[in-house]
């Protein structure tokens, strides 16, 4: 039976796009771009909404008039990623293609796409927050004073923004430092959390979500390789060509970030899945795949109040 490739992207592009809500530690985030408008490529409009606060009314006059305005400002999705894949004609042929490269491109996305997306995230909301001076920067925390300093920055967003629902982003040695502590983890409550199709039991302090994160993904700078040897001369030119990440020299581990639910606008689109059979491939005898991915992060400046980074 001969593959359907038409079908299969269409199919592979929605699964990938739910991998990534589901299993990256920021799939939180993307459900608060259900009101930005993407039509494909790079460009996103992001809904900005203002209006006029309350005044009086008067039994003469009435109402008082006021506005709401509704516009959308233009951004550019600053990543833009892919790769091309080729399965051999001998080891796949079209009776296992679609179970094969789906599996190809699942493991893909959990071994680097999902890694790599969570980096740049925490590291863009790191360059935002420090920008606006919401970053507690050389912090060496120890048991004794971890609870206390992260209590400090709950309330001191809950003093700006009032009592909302947080999530905090942590690496997993943070989180095991609190749990470890007896009177710590006293104060720790469970709920229940839900990211794309996963449902996960977290632990919480008061209104803030506790979300564990891997701490090589939660520094505070990375270096995000071409793919190819780099010959422009920059401090950071390395011949990658496997491609990936790492952190920079100078970069600062993240204690934690601490966000509304509803703060951050992440966005991840696989705007190109393209299959080429083996005879319409002209490079090798083989089924070719070329996947790109867009992805970027953005906070409103009006919310980034309602934001703190911790570093050490």
């Amino acid at each position: 039976m001969a593959v359907n490739t038409l079908e299969f992207i269409a199919l592979a592009m929605t699964a990938l796009d739910k991998q990534i809500v589901a299993e990256s530690t920021t799939g939180w985030m993307e459900p608060n771009a259900d009101q930005v408008i993407y039509h494909g490529g790079r460009e996103v409009k992001i809904p900005i909404i203002d209006m006029d606060g309350l005044a009086d009314y008067t039994r003469e006059e009435g109402f008082t008039k006021g506005g709401v305005v509704l516009k959308y400002q233009t951004k550019e999705m600053g990543q833009d990623r892919g790769r091309t894949f080729t399965l051999d004609s001998m080891d796949v042929d079209e009776a296992n293609f679609v179970a094969n490269a789906s599996a190809v491109m699942s493991e893909f996305q959990r071994k680097h796409v999902i890694p790599e997306i969570d980096a740049y995230r925490y590291s863009k909301i790191f360059e935002l927050a420090n920008a606006k001076n919401r970053v507690n920067a050389g912090n060496a925390h120890t048991a004794k004073t971890i609870f206390s300093a992260l209590k400090e920055d709950i309330a001191s967003i809950q003093d700006t923004a009032g009592d909302i629902p947080l999530i905090v982003s942590l690496p997993w040695t943070v989180m095991t430092m609190l749990e470890n502590n007896e009177m710590i983890a006293k104060q720790l409550s469970v709920t229940d959390f839900t990211q794309g199709e996963i449902n996960m039991r977290l632990r919480k302090i008061d209104n803030a979500i506790l979300r564990p994160v891997p701490s090589l993904r939660m520094k505070t700078a990375y270096i995000f390789y071409k793919g190819a040897e780099d010959t422009s001369g920059s401090p950071d030119a390395v011949d990658r060509k496997k491609g990936g990440f790492e952190a920079k020299s100078d970069a600062k581990q993240i204690n934690w970030i601490i966000t509304p639910t509803n703060v951050p606008i992440a966005i991840s689109k696989t705007d190109k899945l393209r299959v080429f059979d083996p005879n319409t491939n002209q490079s090798h005898d083989g089924w070719k795949i070329d996947y790109r991915k867009y992805h970027d992060l953005w906070i409103k400046d009006n919310q980034l109040s309602a934001v703190i980074v911790n570093t050490q």
